[in-house]
């Protein structure tokens, strides 16, 4: 029986989430205790420019490289052995290190400068930073194999005065490899002695067997294609084809291409404010901390939600081939599942918008207490991030799955578009914050989603209208919903000050769960296959 990928989307979509919970409540810890004792510059420091550094030599290294590897899986397995996929993934470690020597300059010479008595230790993390990115990336070939093989449950994510900060990304990168690679060591070996016992007693042994937990871990794996550790090393494998796959990659520099744009949609604002004078290294440390604190829902969410998605729709939907000459119960599933995922974000979205105007106070009094808010900025980049959260979360499906199902051509059309989006984002983000202030940041970005949302919106309703089907209908949550969510939101901001904070936080807790309520009854249909197939997912 084959792999289910729908199964397996589900359970990474819900591994993610717990994962980036557990991680996030340490990080946002540290970060709280930053705030109080140890100063706003340091974290400034460490969150906006050593983790910009991180998030700039990773994607870039990786993502593209990722990206066509999981496509030629799922649609190009015929044209691209196993060698082939194995030798691409290690070209990530060539690109990390030539990435690596221009971005070592930028940092440490070009962008605004650190204090002179954080000097020497930015330069150590700089360099702690980079090394931790080539050494991470030695981990990408048994990265790629958990994700081709369904292994949802082992992903391992990597998280952060400055030299702590340093050697902690250090070693969070040499367990990353370590993990994974010992993993597969024990996982190859059991796998080859689970064959060999099979083989040799085939009748019994599946009789004595079925209740052997070997079973549960090499079931369906008989197209495993690695037989020992050093298979993940390039060039190992026996491959009676060439060293790498031409088309895997005109692919990869496609992605590339959209890559280099999207880092600078992702991170623009972080940039503008490492490259130009707009916000010291204090307000930025304050925008930092509202901005994680807006996008909660983002990375516990949305991202997981957004990973298992892309995956799935890559596994479901051929780049190349059209929609009517495809699996017509397949293409159904993904409109089916596509509507539905996009419903529920948004219904994530409005919830935070709604009650965010309300709680953005008291969320930022608890986490970093009175000095933190005065002047009542923070409170007013979180209420507008919470708009933002909106934006955000249908984006990342709709884009998601436009980039899923696109044909190599119609990505790098869309990589101009996405330049001149990129273009006009950096100088929005400059013009808006000059005039607006930090807030500026938050209105570039809103901008920018809408734009990136009615491209992929259109893509999606011209894909699907030759089979008359429109997942968009979908898109919209019920009219009670907009009712409860929107009523509840006004009631908790007209009583916001005017009753006690733990009222207050009562009457919230009230009005979100009457809003949930509203949602599972209207949706109760949706919740029931889902609890179905859940049941179902159990027996397989």
């Amino acid at each position: 029986m084959p792999r289910n990928i729908l199964k397996s989307s589900l359970y990474d979509a819900g591994f993610s989430i717990i994962f980036q919970i557990l991680c996030r409540i340490v990080t946002f810890g540290i970060n709280a205790f930053i705030i109080r004792h140890v100063g706003r510059e340091v974290l400034g420091i460490m969150n906006v420019r050593l983790l910009l550094l991180e998030s700039t030599v990773l994607f870039l290294s990786r993502e593209a490289v990722s990206r066509a590897a999981l496509s030629a899986t799922s649609q190009q397995r015929e044209k691209c052995t196993w060698s082939q996929l194995i030798n691409q993934q290690w070209i990530t470690v060539i690109i990390c290190i030539f990435v690596c020597l221009p971005c070592c300059y930028v940092w440490l010479h070009c962008l605004s400068s650190v204090d002179i008595v954080y000097l020497d230790q930015y330069r150590f993390a700089c360099y702690a930073v980079l090394l931790s990115c080539v050494i991470e990336l030695c981990a990408e070939p048994p990265v790629f194999v958990s994700q081709v093989f369904c292994f949802v449950k082992l992903k391992i994510d990597s998280t952060a005065a400055i030299y702590a900060f340093a050697v902690a990304q250090l070693a969070s990168a040499v367990t990353i490899v370590l993990s994974h690679y010992g993993f597969y060591a024990f996982y190859i070996n059991s796998l080859n002695r689970y064959k060999e016992d099979r083989n040799a007693s085939s009748s019994c042994f599946l009789k004595s067997d079925l209740r052997d937990w070997r079973k549960y871990l090499f079931e369906n794996m008989d197209d495993f294609p690695l037989k020992k550790l050093s298979d993940f090393l390039p060039g190992v494998m026996k491959n009676e084809s060439k060293f790498l796959n031409s088309e895997l990659q005109i692919l990869t520099l496609s992605f590339l291409k959209q890559a280099v744009l999207k880092q600078i949609l992702t991170e623009g604002e972080k940039y503008v404010m490492s490259m130009s004078p707009v916000l010291n290294f204090e307000q930025q440390a304050m925008y930092d901390v509202v901005n994680n604190l807006g996008s909660l829902a983002a990375r516990f969410i949305f991202r997981p939600i957004e990973d298992s998605s892309y995956f799935y729709f890559t596994q479901t939907i051929s780049r190349d081939v059209a929609l009517s000459d495809q699996d017509k119960t397949k293409v159904q599933e993904a409109g089916i599942v596509l509507g539905h995922l996009s419903m529920t974000v948004i219904s994530i979205g409005l919830l935070a918008l709604c009650f965010g105007q309300s709680y953005s106070h008291t969320l930022l009094y608890l986490y970093g207490g009175a000095d933190f808010i005065a002047g009542g900025l923070p409170e007013i980049l979180l209420k507008w991030h919470c708009l933002a959260i909106c934006f955000l979360a249908i984006n990342g499906i709709t884009e998601g799955y436009m980039f899923a199902t696109n044909t190599s051509q119609d990505i790098d059309k869309y990589n101009y578009l996405l330049a001149v989006f990129s273009i006009s984002f950096l100088l929005l983000s400059y013009l808006l914050t000059t005039i607006f202030g930090p807030v500026g940041f938050i209105f570039a970005n809103c901008i920018n989603m809408f734009c990136r949302i009615c491209y992929s919106a259109r893509f999606i309703w011209l894909q699907y209208k030759p089979l008359g089907i429109n997942p968009l209908r979908d898109f919209v949550p019920s009219k009670m919903f907009l009712f409860t969510v929107f009523g509840g939101g006004f009631l908790c901001n007209s009583a916001m000050f005017k009753i006690s904070m733990t009222s207050h936080l009562m009457l919230g807790f009230g009005c979100v769960f009457i809003v949930l309520m509203t949602w599972a009854y209207e949706n109760r249909e949706l919740l029931e296959v889902c609890w179905t197939y859940r049941k179902r997912l159990k027996f397989e």
